[in-house]
């Protein structure tokens, strides 16, 4: 497998396919946005004019798309992966997606003998350009073990946690302790705060005990204390993963009132902080309320 095509050439996907092409593989790239590939030309990546072009010449095909549906559009749609794709292609959605509709992408594509592993990725656009990332993988032994290679070079750290759909199960589940950790730390800042106590210096001290997370050992010394908000990972994203991590907690019936309480203000918080903004501005909501 020496050729490897990337389907969507955003935040993510540029850094995977650049990450690709340092490591030693022949990288092609689409995305829907005219010119967008081209852009990457100069840096190795040759593009293709459609999906169909793109996946015939491929013998590994990353997925790096915003939404489900989209995915669904891109892999069943009459010109899509499925209708182009030679046997033995194995494709790999990086996407955080919905389970239910990856496990209906990956029969699709079983039936066509096509491989499919779900490895949503964690490590923002940085994780991306610098092959950092953590993947969470949801498919077979053998098809993890064919394209392990080339995760190899584009992350840090890759763990398969059962078959297909468990890497979205998990990587929709990590997002939503994101997302408390956010609102939780939030609430924590502005309380030591509001004792006289410094708030840089309660995270520094949180990151030396047992009440550190994502929030105090990242997103608070990155994005929010340097007021620079550009994380390269959206609102509008964020309360996607959210509501999909709703919908999964309600599917298994799982009472969950934190979770659900952080549903709620993820999802009211769209009232006041528009889609494009950094995820990291909740903090901000949270706030003014």
């Amino acid at each position: 497998m020496k050729t490897v095509g990337v389907i969507g050439l955003g935040n993510m996907g540029r850094g995977m396919a650049l990450s690709l092409k340092r490591g030693g593989y022949t990288v092609l790239g689409f995305d829907a946005a005219p010119g967008v590939a081209g852009k990457l030309e100069a840096e190795g990546v040759s593009g293709r004019a459609s999906i169909a072009d793109i996946t015939r010449d491929s013998d590994v095909l990353i997925l790096s798309l915003p939404t489900s549906a989209i995915v669904e559009e891109v892999v069943l749609g009459p010109a899509g992966v499925a209708a182009s794709a030679r046997p033995g292609l194995i494709v790999v959605d990086t996407t955080t997606a919905e389970p239910n509709s990856t496990r209906k992408v990956a029969a699709a594509l079983a039936e066509v003998k096509v491989g499919f592993v779900d490895g949503p990725v964690s490590g923002g656009p940085k994780g991306a350009a610098t092959a950092t990332m953590t993947m969470v993988l949801g498919g077979s032994g053998e098809d993890v073990a064919a394209v392990e290679p080339i995760l190899a070079v584009m992350s840090a750290k890759r763990v398969h946690v059962g078959p297909v759909g468990a890497g979205h199960v998990t990587k929709i589940i990590n997002n939503l302790l994101t997302g408390v950790h956010l609102l939780a730390t939030s609430e924590a800042v502005r309380a030591a705060k509001a004792a006289g106590v410094d708030p840089e210096k309660l995270v520094e001290a949180l990151n030396g005990g047992s009440g550190r997370n994502s929030a105090t050992l990242t997103n608070y010394p990155t994005w929010i204390f340097t007021d620079k908000f550009d994380s390269g990972f959206t609102m509008k994203l964020m309360r996607k993963d959210v509501r999909l991590a709703m919908d999964l907690l309600r599917s298994q019936d799982i009472n969950a009132p934190i979770a659900e309480e952080a549903g709620r203000l993820w999802a009211e918080s769209a009232r006041t902080i528009g889609d494009a903004e950094d995820f990291n501005r909740i903090v901000q909501f949270i706030e003014q309320k």
